[in-house]
């Protein structure tokens, strides 16, 4: 940065020669903040008395944690119609992220460096000073999209080790179907005031009536199954006793009621019921619209499994089969085969090869070093981010009993078993991680307040502890009000792993059972998939009609969830429940699966849920920060280097600026050409996927739960 003068910094030369009437950084030329924070697309520009700053798409050179350090081409007219003066800005700045939103706002802007190469040095110190005060003024937000796809910085695939790979038990039945899943062994707990018996280690509603000998699965829609035995066959129940009746849960709360946006439910028509399949160990069903049909995947060798919700090819050379479950690729020689674990870098090339715009293009984010793939790691490495007040986040840890901790393996720590909270004992230090925030106390039963700093050794925990997603949570900075925080996708427990993203940790950790039943985290058994924007999602393989299987019943706090309590799943389930049956599906079949499975909802950000919002920092802009118009007569194609020096794309090719305006680039070096070509790509695919977000996130619900996408 270049060094101020004693005073302002504006002598009565700079003033005059900008015709500035005031040098008031909030002047005239800033628009009105928009009703929501979006990008409204680059360039973007600000006026200052006669003088303009438009500044060009930032291109970043680091991105951590709630730190980010770019560049960015600049240009600044003195007047109007005057020549415009190219030069680069480098900033560094503390970033708000909202992943749901996928917008980064710029806070506490720093102007780290200025260049002007065509300027003199008397100029380029003016032009440094007008950068330094105002750029740190303006209200900007960022795509999240444009910056991951232009991160010029190798992705460090921070990869989580010793994950599972072991394949679950894989089931593929040619008839509707629904997978039943118990956590082990059934355990059976006596409902209060009655003589019935409740499965307690499920997230569905199955009753025991010692009268009748009957087990009762409660199907939706005063609809029961009715069997002798779990794994006996399950019939629809002509008759259900009162008393069991009155167990069957509450249908979801909607959140879409008041949605104006939202879809009209198709109605309701009747589907075929479906078979119940009972499964005490981590199990995946794949089920066809009868016998298996395969449709090619154009351009390679690859068939795929087309009347299926599930995502199976068929390698026509080797006839050998390959799924992808919870992100991880399994191969087997028959489907009733013995199924084994592909490591990404040994799936065939063929792979790499699958249009990204066809049916199975989605499966390239399993695919390693392919765009999509290589997008994802990206992503995965930029935390949800927030400010939190001291004084509203509080916690109250509730044990099942007097706090127990169990070893966590290969450590000196230990994690409480009984609770739904993540406790860890650090020595004589407790911290819980709640919600995304560090918490710390002397006592497992507190007091607990907002932690400064977290233990190194909780970073160093190996992933066979069912607490091992807490180590993906951080605190990056405090103030005695405000603790900085941030969450990766590890926390809702989505990993790196072999190049890839990969859903869970693979391995089956035991529940707690006492008193009450608390769940730990899984992987399999629920529909797992990928969505670039959303994460993954959840779904079940039926639910139509009567049939919607709603869950919640069990020990853990507020409802089992499936994985852990993860609220795209109570978001992706509840579509089922409220869509119901689609009339375009055959026999209804694909209806249940495809509204189950639709995009989860838009508000997955566990810190703005609304039971957390009071404890966020609202406000964090800068009172008098004016929010920059787009510059919309201006395209995008304007770069800065490494060096600072200024490029633009045209039509004719590259351009680089110098003292006589825009020359062709014949003299660039292969490796600069090759560096702004890989720039201009990834600022056109930022572009694409920022607005694919914008139009997927206007048209909400009404988009639907296309079928693979």
């Amino acid at each position: 940065m270049l060094p101020r003068r004693g005073g302002s910094g504006y002598g009565p030369d700079m003033i005059n020669r900008f015709g500035f009437a005031a040098l008031a950084l909030v002047a005239a030329g800033g628009t009105a903040p928009p009703q929501a924070d979006e990008d409204p697309g680059w360039p973007r520009q600000m006026s200052y008395g006669t003088a303009t700053i438009v500044m060009y798409q930032p291109q970043p050179e680091e991105f951590t944690e709630n730190t980010l350090s770019a560049r960015a081409a600049v240009s600044l007219a003195r007047s109007e119609g005057a020549e415009l003066e190219f030069g680069a800005v480098w900033v560094t700045a503390r970033v708000n992220t909202d992943r749901d939103a996928r917008i980064v706002q710029v806070l506490d802007v720093t102007v780290d460096r200025v260049r002007f190469p065509e300027a003199t040095e008397s100029q380029q110190e003016q032009f440094a000073r007008i950068l330094e005060t105002g750029i740190p003024q303006w209200d900007l937000t960022v795509s999240l999209d444009r910056l991951l796809t232009s991160i010029e910085l190798e992705a460090e695939r921070l990869e989580a080790a010793n994950l599972r790979s072991v394949p679950p038990v894989i089931v593929f039945v040619d008839e509707p179907a629904v997978l039943v899943s118990i956590d082990g062994e059934p355990r059976l707990q006596r409902v209060e005031d009655s003589n019935l018996m409740r499965v307690l280690n499920t997230a569905f509603t199955i009753v025991f009536s010692p009268e009748d000998g009957t087990y009762y699965l409660h199907a939706g829609e005063d609809t029961w199954y009715a069997a002798a035995g779990l794994e006996e066959a399950w019939q629809i129940a002509a008759e259900v006793p009162s008393a069991v009746a009155a167990l069957a849960p509450e249908p979801p709360e909607d959140p879409e009621a008041e949605d104006p946006e939202a879809a009209e439910p198709a109605e309701a028509e009747p589907g075929p019921p479906p078979g119940i399949i009972v499964a005490t160990e981590p199990t995946e069903l794949i089920v066809t619209e009868g016998e298996p049909e395969y449709t090619p995947v154009q351009g390679t060798e690859l068939l795929y499994m087309s009347n299926t919700e599930s995502d199976v090819l068929l390698e026509i050379g080797t006839q050998r089969y390959y799924v992808v479950l919870s992100g991880r690729w399994y191969a087997a020689e028959e489907l009733s085969g013995q199924w084994t674990h592909v490591p990404p870098s040994e799936l065939p090339a063929t792979f790499r090869q699958i249009p990204p715009e066809s049916e199975m293009g989605h499966l390239l984010i399993s695919v390693p070093d392919t765009e999509a793939a290589n997008e994802a790691l990206l992503d995965s490495q930029i935390p949800q981010t927030a400010a939190i007040d001291r004084s509203e986040a509080t916690l109250e840890v509730t044990y099942d009993g007097e706090p127990q901790f169990e070893a966590i393996e290969g450590t000196e720590m230990a994690y409480a078993s009984n609770t739904s909270a993540s406790v860890v004992r650090v020595g004589d230090t407790y911290y819980a991680c709640h919600e995304a925030v560090w918490f710390v106390a002397d006592d497992p039963n507190g007091p607990w307040v907002v932690a400064d700093a977290v233990a190194d050794q909780i970073y160093d925990m190996p992933p066979s502890s069912p607490v091992y997603n807490v180590t993906y949570v951080n605190v990056y900075d405090s103030t005695p009000d405000v603790v900085y925080v941030g969450y990766y996708p590890g926390y809702v427990h989505s990993y790196v792993y072999g190049g890839t993203i990969v859903y869970g940790t693979g391995y089956y950790y035991a529940p707690w059972y006492g008193t009450v039943y608390y769940p730990r985290p899984v992987t399999w058994g629920y529909h797992v998939r990928y969505n670039p924007w959303y994460g993954w999602s959840f779904g079940f393989s039926y639910s139509t009609g009567p049939f919607t299987f709603h869950i919640g019943f069990g020990g853990y706090p507020g409802g089992y969830w499936g994985p852990m309590g993860y609220h795209g799943y109570h978001r992706g389930y509840h579509r089922g429940w409220h869509h119901g049956y689609d009339a375009g599906a055959r026999a209804g079949f694909r209806a249940g699966y495809r509204a189950g499975n639709r995009r989860p909802s838009t508000d997955n950000n566990i810190y703005n849920r609304r039971e957390n919002r009071d404890r966020n920092v609202g406000g964090d802009r800068v009172a008098n920060r004016a929010r920059p118009s787009t510059a919309e007569i201006r395209p995008n194609n304007v770069f800065a280097d490494r060096n600072g020096n200024i490029h633009r794309q045209t039509q004719d090719g590259w351009q680089s600026r110098s003292g006589n305006g825009w020359q062709g680039s014949g003299d660039l070096r292969g490796g600069d050409r090759s560096q702004l070509d890989r720039n201009r790509q990834a600022r056109d695919r930022g572009a694409t996927r920022t607005q694919n977000f914008q139009r997927s996130g206007a048209a909400r619900s009404r988009a639907g739960g296309g079928r693979r996408r």
